[in-house]
């Protein structure tokens, strides 16, 4: 699905040869899941996995990536949406684009480790893990 998805002046693409590295790191190295995460990992990480973008004409404004076997497991990580463009919706949107791509669906277990965004991610069914070691 490297096609794009459009809402309101916004799309999602999954198009690698779109994605602007200099918006990522930069935004990523603030985190506090991967501060000071240099270039070279970013692109790698995303050479590795399965990408989404999201584009305001061709400015990228958010991102995640899926870690996967595209059978069993997901993992979903570097979700973001910049701040100047939040409370519009594309969070949302993000996660729905993510949660119906083709060669994500039958999967047996989907990840998440995040500190913040609880309520957003409940709403995919991302729950919070109080066994973890059991499936």
């Amino acid at each position: 699905m490297s096609k794009s998805l459009h809402t309101e002046g916004y799309e999602i693409s999954t198009d690698k040869s779109r994605l602007q590295f200099d918006v990522i790191q930069g935004f990523l190295s603030q985190t506090y899941w991967s501060p000071g995460i240099p270039p070279e990992i970013v692109r790698r990480s995303a050479e590795n996995s399965l990408c989404f973008g999201i584009y305001k004409k061709d400015t990228q404004v958010g991102y995640a990536r899926i870690i996967s076997d595209y059978t069993t497991f997901a993992y979903l990580a570097d979700v973001f949406v910049l701040e100047s463009e939040r409370g519009k919706g594309l969070s949302k949107w993000l996660m729905e684009t993510i949660k119906q791509h083709p060669d994500l669906q039958g999967l047996r277990r989907w990840m998440l480790i995040t500190k913040d965004a609880h309520t957003l991610y409940s709403q995919f069914g991302f729950e919070l893990a109080n066994n973890p070691g059991n499936p």
